[in-house]
């Protein structure tokens, strides 16, 4: 009877441990990182084991048959922890304990690792005994040193002194590196201000970083950035993604950046971001590189920053032709002539060198090829004693750049006014430039006729009116073009990045539009006409954006509409895939109970293979469009459907795509061979027919016929 007893105890215990087990390999089962959903509800999953499961954990990672998907899910896991403030501390005990329940040099290794990387003092006592082992001294050493607090640091400098001299080795070079100073950094911080403002952090650490020959250095140097955060550093810490010795270490902190911060978005980011994905690799693309796939396939393409200055060329810039009142009286022609004839005269007075724009001290006003109106920019500069330059905002004088020891001319007053002034302030507020010699940063703000700037991280011009320098008794021209102002002496710029700011994100009808009897079904301002999946497309910016990983389901009109004329803006993402279904019911897939015309980038690589009624406008399965008519990914197209009875038609960009007849395309059967009940409908909602992918709509309006 006793055996029986325990043998059922057994049984049970066994049961048990089955029971725990498989949720645990379901967990394991999304990484590496498969879709954002799977991996996030995995990852909550982590967040909320007991012991026994995180004992299983660390018992598949000393397998080494089983240490693979381990591997994967505990890096995914701490990464995610690092990047959250409350989470650190409890990840960090969750590894001291798995340190000590592993056996094998790999698991740690691992664990050792992670619990540098989460810099928790939790995790000094337990690696302090792994420094007398000398096959774990150095993996202890490091992480250790990678922790860097107080705690840490006294307990290498107190295990050094009873080490052998092979771990003494370890442990030394550990302090070195943890004790490791950035001159270049202490000798330009002049007070404690600079040491607290992050503009001028991260203008010394990038000249720092400019004189380190050490791969840990200059990794050091890029952390230290990481924590000030904002655009400008992750554009400088996006240099370094052409240095072999750190392009791995940048390209992580890039993704953490831009996953951390919205407004990290534009051109100059999705290039930055796509040239980091192939580099980050091994562990961190369990979980890392797949969220940056995710948010570089969402990431807006609009109302980002963009790089004005390729450090390469003049690409984008232009010589000075007249000023915005004299070039608007000028023939298209007249204008091209004297363009050309101003490129060519100030060709050596602006050259590119080191990476840097410079004036050379000759010559007349660069500017740039494209107009703006209301925009934000960052700049840097540098110039020599006696400088004296600026910056034209819609081609008008302007934001002020001189030598402050100036003061015949009034210049001790600083940098960063507008200058021109003369009703409105002038000055500065407060006097920010750094030395002669050394850099500073604008940041500058404009928004209809009003002008804010920053200089050095300090408000030296708070949201003033800037006059019409050329004809004083009308506002400040709408759009013109930004213009780097030549004055005679040397001046250097940097870092040029600008990000436009839309006036507005509504679409109202045209008086056209609302004369020949169309009405607004979006206009940017609301999402009241729709019904359906309204968690999974969401009001952005203007425009109506899918969001397939907070919700699945179509977006519906609440009205249904028989015959009509459709019109609305899309742009695509890389390989996205929708479609406009309609007359349509509520219930069903809408591409057969009503009708789908197609919605695709039938241009990327994953679709060649399609059949010609699966390309773009088609009506799906019925009635192939013509291709080749899409604008590229990121761009804005603009598209009508005109439903007449049995007939429809697509424009796309102007251009007809189809022109049919669903009741002549079917009666010898669809091409698609399938039943299409939905082509007999006469009337039914308009809806967007989601497929997973990230597409967004905007200027959406109708007129019933």
């Amino acid at each position: 009877m006793k055996k029986l007893s325990i043998l059922c105890l057994l049984m049970v215990a066994m049961l048990q441990l089955s029971a725990q087990h498989d949720p645990i390999s379901k967990t394991l089962s999304a990484f590496p990182y498969q879709q954002a959903s799977d991996a996030s509800a995995a990852l909550a999953e982590m967040h909320d084991w007991k012991n026994g499961q995180w004992s299983q954990l660390f018992t598949l990672l000393d397998d080494d048959s089983l240490k693979l998907s381990a591997t994967y899910a505990l890096s995914a896991y701490v990464q995610n922890a690092a990047m959250n403030a409350g989470w650190k501390k409890k990840a960090a005990q969750i590894l001291v304990k798995g340190l000590e329940q592993t056996h094998t040099y790999y698991s740690n290794e691992l664990i050792m690792k992670y619990l540098g990387l989460l810099g928790e003092d939790v995790a000094v006592k337990s690696l302090s005994k792994y420094l007398n082992r000398e096959e774990d001294c150095s993996n202890a050493a490091r992480a250790l040193a990678a922790i860097h607090s107080d705690k840490s640091i006294a307990a290498l400098k107190k295990a050094l002194s009873g080490a052998s001299e092979s771990e003494k080795k370890h442990i030394q070079a550990a302090l070195d590196n943890a004790s490791m100073v950035l001159p270049q950094i202490i000798s330009h911080t002049t007070s404690k201000d600079q040491e607290t403002n992050p503009v001028q952090h991260l203008l010394h650490l990038e000249d720092a970083y400019a004189k380190l020959p050490s791969p840990t250095q200059k990794m050091r140097v890029l952390a230290e950035a990481e924590s000030i955060g904002g655009f400008p550093v992750f554009m400088f810490v996006s240099k370094s993604l052409d240095d072999p010795q750190v392009n791995p270490f940048a390209a992580r902190i890039c993704a953490r950046m831009s996953l951390k911060d919205p407004t990290i978005r534009g051109t100059a980011v999705r290039d930055v971001l796509e040239k980091s994905l192939p580099l980050i690799k091994g562990e961190d693309s369990a979980l890392l590189a797949g969220k940056l796939k995710t948010h570089l396939k969402a990431m807006p393409y609009d109302n980002g920053f963009v790089s004005l200055f390729n450090g390469k060329d003049l690409s984008g810039w232009k010589a000075l032709v007249g000023n915005p009142i004299s070039r608007s009286k000028m023939t298209p022609q007249a204008l091209a002539d004297a363009q050309e004839k101003a490129n060519e005269k100030t060709k050596n007075d602006w050259i590119v060198k080191d990476g840097l724009l410079i004036f050379t001290g000759h010559g007349d006003n660069l500017c740039t090829d494209k107009p703006y109106g209301d925009f934000e920019m960052y700049v840097d500069w540098k110039i020599t004693e006696k400088g004296d330059a600026g910056i034209y905002l819609r081609g008008s004088p302007q934001v002020q750049i001189w030598d402050t020891s100036r003061r015949e001319v009034g210049a001790e007053v600083g940098s960063g006014g507008l200058y021109n002034n003369q009703k409105n302030m002038s000055k500065p507020l407060v006097v920010a430039d750094n030395k002669i010699g050394e850099w500073n940063q604008f940041h500058i703000i404009m928004k209809g006729d009003k002008v804010t700037v920053y200089l050095n991280g300090q408000l030296v011009t708070d949201n003033i009116v800037l006059e019409n320098y050329w004809d004083r008794s009308i506002p400040i021209f709408p759009k013109e073009q930004i213009e780097l102002q030549a004055h005679g002496t040397y001046v250097a710029y940097r870092n040029i990045y600008l990000r436009e700011i839309p006036e507005t994100y509504l679409t109202p009808l045209s008086a056209e539009e609302k004369s020949q009897g169309y009405t607004p079904l979006f206009d940017g301002s609301n999402m009241d006409q729709w019904i359906g999946n309204t968690q999974g497309y969401l009001l952005e910016d203007g425009a109506i954006v899918v969001h397939p990983e907070k919700s699945a389901g179509n977006l519906y009109t609440k009205n249904e509409y028989a015959d009509f004329s459709y019109r609305f803006e899309f742009q695509l993402t890389p390989g996205a895939n929708n479609g406009i279904g309609i007359r349509a019911p509520l219930e069903g897939d809408a591409a057969y109970v009503g009708m789908e015309i197609q919605v695709l980038d039938n241009e990327a690589e994953m679709y060649k293979n399609l059949h010609p009624y699966q390309y773009h406008g088609s009506v799906y399965g019925v009635i192939p469009a013509k291709r080749g008519y899409l604008k590229p990914v990121g761009q804005w197209n603009q598209e009508e459907i005109i439903a007449k009875g049995t007939s429809i038609k697509v424009i796309l960009n102007g251009t007809v795509i189809v022109d049919g007849d669903i009741k002549e395309a079917s009666q010898n059967g669809t091409m698609d061979h399938k039943e299409h009940p939905g082509l007999l409908r006469t009337t039914g909602h308009i809806g967007f027919l989601g497929h997973g992918d990230v597409v967004r709509f905007k200027n959406i309006r109708i007129k019933e016929l």
